[in-house]
């Protein structure tokens, strides 16, 4: 028991470390934004990412079989999935990071459980409880007192980009949890396979919009450590946490990402918090771990995304899947 108990930690810690890992992309992003352009950027991040995983899949011999059996209708739905996780949800975080400053993008993206316990609710039938309704309004009040009132048009562009990528998140968790509900599709198979079609497009669609980026040493080991620590690493980390850690515990190690970020900023960007933005960080917060821990506690928690990488984000990077 004793050895259990040990074991138990060590995977806690383990699942802190990444969430740490995740929320220093944040800060590696804003400082590889002054010169490489958004969409270009994170399309050459996944795109890095999945030629990583890809071997991973085509070395074992199960997931082989696996991929050759992918009827049509597995890969429509994989390729849709991939486009909305990657091509929309990762390119509109990446774009809206160079207009808001992080803490800012990380409270918007921690809404992504209640919107996804809201489209949950209305197309796989999942229904909120009281506790995640006034977990919604708790959060809607916490940043309300946050944003308000909004300055200016980049923050109005940024806050519009963010939105989106909110939306887009969500619905990838939601298309996630209908892609993994039968059970008939390794998680492996199905991340690489939606990693590699939405990453793809995104690094075509930012090539054409953006041009070639010219990236330098710096940037080039910015690219690289996100794709191969925060992406690679940090997913198969948390994954193999996952099989010891319950859904609660995930979901509170998770969460602690917005204080980090928060602190991250800080130190390293210079994003100063106020006060009145500090209270409503704290009550938006509470209301997302109401909405997660009651989602947890329901007959049916399956809404809760078990892999941040299918968080955003979390997330974000959740989610933040950043």
């Amino acid at each position: 028991m004793a050895f259990l108990s040990r074991l138990h930690r060590l995977q806690r810690l383990l699942a802190l470390f990444v969430t740490f890992l995740w929320s220093t992309s944040w800060v590696l992003i804003k400082f590889g934004l002054e010169d490489i352009p958004p969409i270009s950027f994170a399309g050459l991040r996944y795109t890095l990412a999945f030629l990583i995983l890809a071997p991973a899949v085509l070395a074992n011999a199960t997931r082989r079989d696996e991929l050759r059996r992918l009827r049509p209708s597995d890969w429509l739905r994989l390729s849709a999935l991939g486009v909305v996780l990657y091509s929309l949800t990762q390119g509109a975080q990446f774009v809206a990071l160079s207009f808001l400053p992080a803490v800012t993008l990380s409270l918007i993206l921690s809404f992504s459980p209640a919107v996804v316990a809201l489209f949950g609710a209305w197309f796989l039938g999942e229904r909120l409880t009281p506790h995640q309704w006034a977990g919604v309004v708790c959060f809607m009040f916490g940043a309300a007192v946050f944003f308000l009132p909004l300055e200016g048009p980049p923050q109005i562009l940024g806050l519009a980009v963010a939105a989106v990528g909110l939306l887009a998140q969500s619905s990838a968790s939601v298309l996630g949890r209908a892609v993994n509900r039968g059970g008939d599709l390794h998680p492996l198979v199905v991340t690489v396979v939606s990693m590699g079609v939405g990453s793809l497009l995104l690094l075509a669609t930012g090539f054409i919009a953006e041009g070639v980026p010219q990236l330098d040493a710096s940037g080039w080991c910015i690219v690289l450590w996100l794709a191969i620590v925060n992406t690679s690493l940090a997913f198969t980390i948390w994954n193999h946490t996952l099989k010891s850690l319950t859904a609660i515990e995930s979901t509170l190690i998770n969460n602690t990402m917005l204080i980090q970020i928060a602190i991250l900023a800080w130190l390293f960007l210079g994003e100063v918090i106020l006060q009145r933005e500090a209270i409503g960080l704290f009550i938006a917060m509470i209301g997302v771990l109401v909405v997660q821990l009651a989602g947890n506690r329901s007959k049916d928690d399956s809404w809760v995304p078990r892999s941040q990488l299918h968080n955003c984000s979390r997330q974000s990077e959740a989610s933040h899947k950043e």
